[in-house]
C-alpha cells in the first residue's frame, strides 16, 4: 500500500485505449467507451476515498472532432448521461466537478448539463474532478495570451507584469497545482496536446492496459511508483 503521508495532490490521467478494447472483443467503439465511462466513475469514486486532491482526466480532445460523426454523437450523449447523473448525485458523492474545455462549441444541451453539474456540486469538499472536454493544450495556451494581450492593450497590466504565474492564472486550471503524476494507459507514449503548460515538471506513468482494464488496484500501484521517485524540479 503507498504512503498516505506522501500523497500525488494531483494525477492527471489520459485515458486511452477505449476503441481498441471493443475492437479486441468484436465491438463498436461506443462499447468501449461506455466501459470506460464505467472505470471512470470507479476510479474517481475510488480517488475521493483515498483522499486525492484533484483528478483531471482527458475526455474529449479539439482534435477527436474528427472521428466519425456517429462516434462523436455517441460519445458526446454518454458525456451528457453523465453528467446529468453526477449532478443527481451530488450531495452524496461529495465530489467537486469542472469542466476544462471550450464549451461553446458544444451543442445547446451538453453546455446546459455542463452548467448544472459545476452549479450543482461546486461546493462539494470532496476531490475536484476535471474533466478535459473539447480540449486542447495549445488552444488554451492560445486563450490565455490573447486574455493578457488584450489586458495589456487596455492599459490594465505593463508588458513586464507578466510571469509564469499570470499564465498559470489565465488557464482553465486556474487556482489548482499542477498535476503531481500523469497516467496514460494503453501503453501510448505521448502526451497528445494535453496540459502542456500544467505538466512541466510532472512525473509521468505509462502503462500497458487499455482504459476500461484499469482498476482501483492500477491507480494504487501508479501512486507507489510515484512515491519512489524523487523530484527534482530542475535541481540536481
Amino acid at each position: 500500500m503507498f504512503d498516505k503521508e506522501y500523497m500525488p495532490k494531483h494525477i492527471a490521467i489520459i485515458m486511452d485505449g477505449n476503441r481498441r478494447w471493443a475492437k479486441a472483443k468484436g465491438k463498436p467503439a461506443s462499447f468501449g467507451h461506455k466501459e470506460g465511462a464505467k472505470t471512470l466513475e470507479k476510479i474517481v469514486r475510488y480517488a475521493n476515498k483515498i483522499g486525492l486532491g484533484y483528478i483531471t482526466v482527458y475526455a474529449f480532445s479539439t482534435e477527436n472532432w474528427k472521428r466519425t460523426e456517429e462516434e462523436v454523437k455517441s460519445l458526446m450523449l454518454l458525456l451528457q448521461n453523465y453528467l446529468d447523473d453526477y449532478s443527481k448525485r451530488a450531495d452524496t458523492e461529495n465530489i467537486k466537478v469542472k469542466i476544462l474545455g471550450d464549451i461553446s462549441a458544444l451543442s445547446k444541451g451538453m453546455q446546459k448539463s455542463i452548467n448544472k453539474c459545476m452549479e450543482r456540486t461546486k461546493n462539494n469538499t470532496g476531490v475536484t474532478f476535471n474533466i478535459a472536454l473539447n480540449y486542447g493544450g495549445r488552444d488554451e495556451l492560445v486563450r490565455a495570451i490573447k486574455q493578457i494581450a488584450g489586458e495589456v492593450k487596455e492599459g490594465k497590466i505593463a508588458l513586464d507584469d507578466i510571469s509564469e504565474e499570470m499564465v498559470s492564472n489565465n488557464l482553465y486550471t486556474k487556482g489548482e497545482p499542477d498535476p503531481d503524476l500523469l497516467i496514460r494507459t494503453s501503453g501510448e507514449l505521448r502526451l497528445s496536446n494535453f496540459l502542456p503548460w500544467q505538466l512541466v515538471y510532472t512525473e509521468f506513468l505509462f502503462v500497458d492496459k487499455n482504459w476500461p482494464d484499469f482498476t482501483e488496484e492500477d491507480l494504487d500501484n501508479a501512486i507507489i511508483e510515484y512515491q519512489k521517485r524523487t523530484r527534482k524540479f530542475g535541481a540536481n
